[in-house]
């Protein structure tokens, strides 16, 4: 009979500890798993060029820059770009998320105007010349 009661306090203490190891990682921050992400929130006219609202994650210590191009696909204005780019000491690196609004110029000779159809591009850039975490999306002005 003590045998069963002892059994039953062992298993007993077993299941709490899976339980309760399995509460700490459901609680834990997910930080290395989400960094250096990038999302496309918006693409707007905005004078005198465009802007991009973007929302992202990165590494603490990370020393890379943020860069938008946006490319007008309609038929009219086929082929105007738009760029900008926003500086690694302006990012906010600590694995939480963070928005920024990146103003793009745009290209002499490009134009851009309500309605057009335009394809978005963010990626992270780094001083080697390698872009890595690109995102891109298709939008209407």
């Amino acid at each position: 009979m003590k045998s069963s009661r002892l059994w039953h306090r062992l298993a007993g203490t077993a299941a709490l500890t899976v339980l309760v190891g399995a509460g700490a990682l459901a609680t834990a921050p997910a930080a290395s798993a989400k960094a250096n992400l990038i999302a496309i929130n918006k693409v707007a006219l905005h004078a005198p060029g465009l802007q991009m609202k973007v929302t992202y994650s990165c590494d603490p210590g990370m020393n890379h820059q943020l860069v938008a191009n946006v490319f007008n696909t309609s038929t009219v204005h086929n082929g105007s770009e738009a760029a900008g780019t926003i500086k690694k000491d302006k990012l906010i690196c600590d694995y939480a998320d963070h928005t920024v609004l990146v103003n793009l110029r745009v290209e002499v000779g490009s134009s851009f105007d309500k309605g057009d159809k335009v394809k978005a591009v963010v990626f992270y850039f780094d001083d080697e010349g390698f872009s890595y975490a690109r995102q891109e999306t298709a939008a209407v002005l």
